[in-house]
């Protein structure tokens, strides 16, 4: 069969990449014969029938597995030494489209420029976020002078790779009425006017908090070699503001929070995402799921260009059978709101069908049959 005429057989998608790899490796004449005989036999059994119910056959694929999956709630991500949320739970996260996740984390690859240990170090300083209370050793308020005294750990600020220069800089800018002091090895601030010991407390509290150095939500950078290549896995996410930070692969880094890789690369990517991670946990729980099954309800949250969870606000909650809708969940709620909109439920779904006692439009069930019989000469 030549490759025009496989345009009728395979989508052209699956010829390109045949026609590919025939440049590539070669082949004879009967290599290709065969690959080709394979690939169409593949695609086949690949193909579901028409009228089959792929939305409860992708449902039970999926479910069934994942109630035997394990309920572990953290793993230790390896050498990283970052507890990452797994199982049952993170699946739970991903279909239901949760705002954010139990343990945000990223994964951060660098440029060819910053792939060595010491390059990968210096990205990681400038990511990992640093509060006024990760560079203090045992803040105090001092009652008899009314101020708070905060030494400095100058340790840590050495590896977060902070000038001590511009923490004065940093706090007047962010606190306008405070008389800020340094000496030594610390720092001295006073509130201007009157205030009690208790504002005082609260004062410390607030200040301790204040953004000192990196990105905001990013609390834990760990850097590890994988193959030949430096990565930073980080604990706390902030995709946009990663992507700006000088030597970082922005083509590669990944959040584990679908709405930050919506809200940063959009839709596309946002279901290619949501397939990766529900694929990745199933493995990591010793489960065989079928992608096209998880592909199909990727397709399901993404389609009107916007992240729906499966669940009665999103995908369960959006039908557009009124019976399908009050099945799942606030019957009454359903009904009476179709009820005053004069809403008409066309049937069209296995659902509605199952109530009323039809025959569900699946399988058989899709097609109506008329017989005719011949009248009989007499």
């Amino acid at each position: 069969m030549r490759m025009s005429e496989l345009k009728d057989v395979l989508p052209p998608k699956i010829v390109d990449d045949l026609d590919n790899a025939f440049k590539e490796f070669k082949p004879t004449e009967a290599q290709k014969k065969k690959a080709i005989e394979r690939v169409i036999n593949l695609y086949k059994n690949s193909c579901y029938e028409p009228g089959e119910a792929i939305g409860v056959v992708a449902a039970q694929s999926i479910s069934e597995p994942a109630t035997q999956m394990t309920m572990r709630t953290y793993h230790l991500a390896g050498a990283s030494e970052i507890k990452v949320t797994l199982g049952l739970p993170r699946l739970v996260e991903i279909f239901d489209a949760r705002r954010s996740p139990k343990t945000p984390m990223m994964t951060i690859y660098l440029d060819k420029r910053h792939n060595t240990m010491e390059k990968a170090s210096e990205v990681a300083a400038d990511i990992q976020e640093t509060q006024l209370a990760d560079i203090a050793i045992e803040p105090a308020v001092d009652i008899l002078n009314m101020r708070i005294e905060i030494p400095l750990d100058f340790k840590e600020i050495k590896e977060r790779k902070v000038k001590v220069s511009q923490i004065p800089e940093i706090l007047k800018l962010l606190f306008k009425d405070l008389d800020i002091k340094t000496t030594k090895d610390s720092i001295l601030i006073k509130a201007k006017g009157d205030i009690t010991i208790k504002q005082l407390q609260k004062l410390k509290a607030r200040i301790l908090k204040a953004h000192i150095k990196g990105v905001k939500s990013v609390s834990e950078v760990i850097v590890v070699k994988k193959e030949d290549e430096w990565i930073i896995n980080t604990l706390g996410s902030n995709l946009p503001k990663v992507l700006n930070i000088p030597g970082v692969d922005a083509r590669r880094a990944v959040s584990n929070n679908i709405h930050e890789i919506y809200k940063t690369f959009g839709i596309e990517a946002t279901r290619q995402a949501i397939v990766d991670f529900a694929s990745s946990t199933m493995k990591d729980g010793g489960l065989d799921v079928d992608v096209r099954h998880i592909m199909l309800v990727a397709d399901i949250m993404t389609a009107d260009g916007r992240i729906k969870a499966i669940g009665r606000y999103g995908v369960a909650g959006s039908k557009g059978s009124v019976l399908a809708r009050a099945n799942f969940e606030e019957t009454i709620k359903h009904l009476t709101k179709a009820a005053v909109k004069a809403e008409i439920d066309t049937l069209d779904s296995i659902i509605e069908n199952v109530i009323i006692n039809q025959v569900v439009p699946v399988g058989t069930g899709m097609f109506k049959l008329v017989f005719k019989p011949k009248k009989e000469a007499k």
